[in-house]
């Protein structure tokens, strides 16, 4: 037993020393913006033919969706666009691809996406997604809302691109009245 202690005592000695002798990290403070709030999952399938960007968007509309984020997906295309990296155009792809990431922020306010698929090879390629995903056989996608923030999309003056900005949700609207009751 006091062999286990002066061992854990000794590796103790290493890990304050090591980090002592570190360099120091930068003073500049981190510029992250975050907030959090509880999550509430939806589950939803789409179809052949069905386009996936499109589909989303319409599901984020429909349910009124200020603050979401992709948790998963899996299924297949047999179009892929993408607007690759550093590029101002579309890219279209045409076969038969497994889609083996698709993340990204949602929101009424817009939406970012980016969509990793692989062909019959392995090869894999991704970028933002754009409309013209068309699904093969399924898409099985898991959204988290997030309640009680709202995601907007705000220009950085860095690049000037419209960038995540996250705001506390606004309050909840107020049941009316029922009538008759006083």
């Amino acid at each position: 037993m006091i062999q286990f202690l002066l061992t854990g005592l000794l590796a103790l000695q290493v890990l304050v020393a090591s980090a002592q002798s570190a360099p120091a990290m930068s003073a500049r403070p981190l510029a992250v913006s975050s907030a959090s709030s509880p999550m509430r999952a939806h589950a939803l399938r789409l179809h052949p033919g069905d386009d996936l960007r499109q589909q989303l968007l319409r599901f984020v509309e429909g349910q009124h969706l200020k603050a979401g984020a992709v948790l998963t997906c899996v299924g297949s295309l047999t179009t892929t666009t993408l607007r690759l990296a550093n590029q101002e155009g579309p890219t279209v792809y045409h076969g038969h691809f497994e889609i083996v990431s698709l993340v990204g922020t949602l929101s009424v306010n817009g939406s970012h996406l980016h969509l990793s698929v692989a062909d019959s090879t392995g090869r894999t390629i991704g970028g933002h997604l754009l409309d013209g995903n068309i699904i093969y056989t399924t898409a099985e996608i898991v959204l988290g809302e997030l309640p009680e923030l709202d995601f907007r999309r705000e220009t950085d003056a860095t690049y000037g691109y419209k960038e995540l900005s996250v705001h506390p949700a606004d309050d909840k609207p107020r049941k009316a009245p029922r009538a008759g009751r006083k």
